[in-house]
């Protein structure tokens, strides 16, 4: 190290990967104060409480705070956006669109016609909730949640993830319907046409909801059986709150960059829900610790469905830009689309030299 002011510090440890412990050494290297990462670091687990204190600690500085405005959908609202994607030529954004005394909603396809967005014309509607997109083998990859009157108790409602596929949206067909009672079911193609999958199941194994990891060969590898399979990141959450993942950003380097949300409820029984990131060694197995990228108050104010809902933005996608910011797109409160420009949280990890394994 050329600068004399260099501390270097070594964390020895032990992780569990793929179902077994392994151990390793985190070198953090800091430079006149400044810190850089050399390795993904993973500690102990950190509570909503302990990550937003490290948030507002850091100060990081949010610009360009903006509503959506949608257009053609009546009285209802539109929330859970994904970023915008191209579809033919044409930037599109797919949002959750629902009465706000409903959770019964329909995924719309939009488009931004002089300021505000407005359903596409000859788009499907699809009676989903939340929806995502990707890209694999050359095909655009939609999902979403499907709810469904539970098939054991009576008057109660189940979900699960759907993911349709086509060239383009007008061509989508249904092509995986996902494990029943899990949300956040992610893919995404890697460099070497391999497919990364995380999974988010509850109750027994995880929970209120607790993040998977595996990588698969092929998209023919994505069954039921596989997702039911996959082991947990460990020491991501606590039993207490619960998580999962929105968009898979696979970086330059190989790491798979994680935007998702993290959540809990206080005392009174308010949900509190943060956009997060970490990143992953899909080679490996190894992943850093959750970081908040946002909270609520540096979004505009807005509306809410309910008065438990006021503290929740779900994360939608990130565009990232060459100046070394990225666009977070996200639902607030579950009744509003909006937009604010931060720090690329991936930057730091593209920046690593990738364990091969």
């Amino acid at each position: 190290m050329k600068n004399s002011n260099s501390i270097v510090t070594l964390l020895n440890g032990s992780r569990k990967v793929f179902g077994n412990f392994i151990n390793f050494i985190t070198i953090k290297v800091e430079i006149e104060g400044d810190f850089m990462m050399t390795k993904l670091i993973k500690n102990e687990v950190k509570t909503c409480a302990a990550l937003l204190n490290e948030y507002l600690n850091k100060g990081e500085h949010t610009a360009n705070a903006v509503k959506l405005s949608f257009t053609g959908v009546g009285e209802r609202d539109v929330y859970n956006i994904t970023a915008p994607f191209e579809d033919e030529g044409e930037q599109v954004i797919a949002g959750r669109v629902e009465s706000r005394d409903s959770e019964h909603s329909n995924i719309m396809f939009f488009v931004e016609r002089d300021g505000a967005w407005v359903p596409r014309d000859g788009m499907p509607e699809l009676t989903l909730q939340d929806p995502f997109f990707t890209r694999v083998n050359g095909e655009l990859v939609l999902g979403g949640v499907e709810v469904y009157p539970h098939p054991v108790n009576e008057g109660a409602l189940a979900w699960r993830t759907v993911m349709y596929k086509g060239k383009r949206l007008q061509d989508l067909s249904l092509f995986f319907t996902g494990p029943n009672g899990m949300k956040d079911l992610r893919i995404a193609e890697l460099h070497d046409g391999s497919i990364a999958l995380l999974t988010r199941p509850q109750g027994e194994k995880g929970g209120r909801g607790k993040i998977g990891f595996m990588r698969l060969s092929s998209l023919a590898e994505l069954t039921i059986e596989q997702i039911e399979q996959t082991p947990l990141l460990q020491n991501q959450f606590i039993e207490a709150e619960w998580g999962g993942g929105n968009e898979v950003h696979v970086l330059s380097n190989g790491l798979i960059g994680i935007l998702g949300h993290i959540a809990s409820f206080d005392d009174a029984e308010n949900r509190h829900y943060y956009p997060m990131v970490f990143a992953i060694n899909p080679i490996t197995g190894e992943f850093s610790d959750i970081e908040l990228i946002a909270i609520r108050d540096k979004f505009l104010p807005g509306e809410s469905k309910r008065k438990d809902l006021v503290d929740v933005v779900f994360s939608g996608g990130l565009v990232r830009r060459e100046d070394g910011t990225a666009d977070l797109y996200a639902g607030i409160s579950d009744a509003e689309a909006h937009r604010i420009t931060i720090p690329d949280p991936f930057q730091k990890f593209e920046g690593l030299e990738v364990n091969k394994g």
